[in-house]
């Protein structure tokens, strides 16, 4: 997303009072002339009290990328104020602020980390704030994780392996949905195919059911005991668990997946079709 700073600050000018855009560019000119660090964190606060949160907002902007993530993630004017603030400072100073960014991370309220979370890839230098979106992977609080994860790009861009399986395996044992993740099926990996399939058989064993959604990584590692789970899903008189198994065999690059798939016309003739997607999996 190009220009997102100046992008930004046309939002401000169109849904702010005048007065209010005129006082956050004035204290940004002082705190990047005079590298002020007390002047960050003073107007940082004070944002809260200039931009109400309830105010409802005019997009039309020329980047159309962002106002698509903006509309996506229901920005609003206090938060976009904020990001305007930290990515005005990154730019100018970028050796300077970033530790004085870190902090404001580091003390932020569940709310205020919300907001950084979600619109952290909009910041200059994004993956030096990598800690912050790793760091949610632990918590318990359901908003902050669906901050990091929720048609959110940052992990896909910036996560390693190891954390994007993380994030995925904690959005399952948090029922959370597993719909809102963005590039899901380009992060797919050898391990998540494995961790999958061990937590499906942990699953079974306990007589619990599985989000049939949950298997969508697994389509290109299709072989050995995945083979077997996908056999199980396909006999299964779950109708949603036949139509995630006949997914994964249709995306796959196996030629056992592809065959196994053969066994079951009608749902090859609706993956042809393009009347069975993941998007409709559960229509």
């Amino acid at each position: 997303m190009k220009n997102t700073k100046t992008q930004l600050l046309q939002i401000i000018q169109k849904n702010a009072a005048e007065e209010h855009t005129e006082w956050l560019q004035s204290k940004i000119i002082k705190i990047v002339t005079e590298t002020s660090t007390k002047d960050l964190y003073l107007t940082y606060s004070l944002i809260a009290s200039k931009f109400k949160l309830g105010d409802s907002l005019e997009l039309n902007i020329d980047a159309v990328e962002l106002q698509s993530y903006l509309e996506l993630q229901k920005a609003n004017l206090q938060q976009i104020a904020r990001i305007y603030l930290l990515t005005s400072v990154l730019e100018s100073n970028p050796e300077f602020f970033k530790d004085k960014v870190a902090n404001i991370i580091q003390v932020a309220d569940t709310g205020e980390l919300e907001t950084f979370l979600k619109f952290l890839v909009l910041l200059p230098n994004a993956e030096d704030f990598k800690f912050v979106a790793v760091d949610a992977l632990r918590t318990n609080i359901a908003t902050v994780f669906d901050a990091i994860y929720v048609h959110n790009p940052y992990p896909a861009l910036y996560f390693d392996d190891q954390q994007w399986n993380q994030m995925f395996l904690k959005a399952a044992f948090m029922d959370r949905d597993l719909t809102m993740f963005h590039s899901i099926d380009s992060k797919a990996n050898k391990d998540l195919a494995r961790i999958i399939s061990d937590y499906a058989h942990e699953r079974w064993a306990a007589g619990r059911a599985i989000n049939p959604y949950f298997w969508r990584p697994v389509s290109n590692y299709i072989e050995g005991v995945l083979a077997d789970d996908m056999q199980r899903l396909l006999k299964s008189k779950n109708k949603e668990e036949n139509k995630a198994a006949a997914l994964c065999c249709y995306n796959s690059n196996k030629v056992e997946a592809q065959k196994m798939l053969e066994q079951y016309p009608s749902l090859l003739q609706q993956l042809k079709e393009n009347k069975l997607t993941w998007d409709t999996l559960k229509d």
